[in-house]
């Protein structure tokens, strides 16, 4: 079985498990999870809370304005769902968790209207 095949039954074993969640939004929470990790000074645990950020970041960087609506059609329509898709990872053995890890830890990290919509940073696209 090459690296890809491996790839495309994990993948389809997350779909077929949780089929509200388009393909890419668990390609994107792993790049969220890369570039949070990256900005460290030293590679650590990242908390609930500092990937949902790092989520947001990276959504407003590569989608500007339209984050949202990308998001929202991948199936991520609140900080909750970044949390879902992470813990159907760790279920799947892509990612691993702490035993103090909880899906609470994504539970209104952020309202999604206000971080992309009322607050959208404007001056981060100039």
């Amino acid at each position: 079985m090459t690296d890809l095949q491996f790839a495309e039954e994990i993948l389809d074993q997350l779909q077929e498990r949780n089929p509200r969640f388009h393909a890419k939004a668990y390609f994107f929470v792993l790049a969220a999870l890369h570039a949070v990790i990256q900005s460290l000074d030293e590679p650590r645990h990242i908390s609930g809370r500092e990937l949902t950020q790092g989520l947001r970041q990276l959504a407003i960087d590569r989608y500007g304005p339209l984050a949202r609506t990308v998001l929202e059609h991948w199936g991520i329509h609140a900080t909750e769902d970044v949390g879902c898709v992470v813990f159907a990872l760790v279920e799947q053995g892509v990612l691993v968790k702490q035993e103090e890890d909880r899906l609470e830890d994504f539970t209104d990290v952020f309202d999604f209207e206000e971080a992309f919509e009322l607050n959208y940073p404007w001056e981060a696209r100039a």
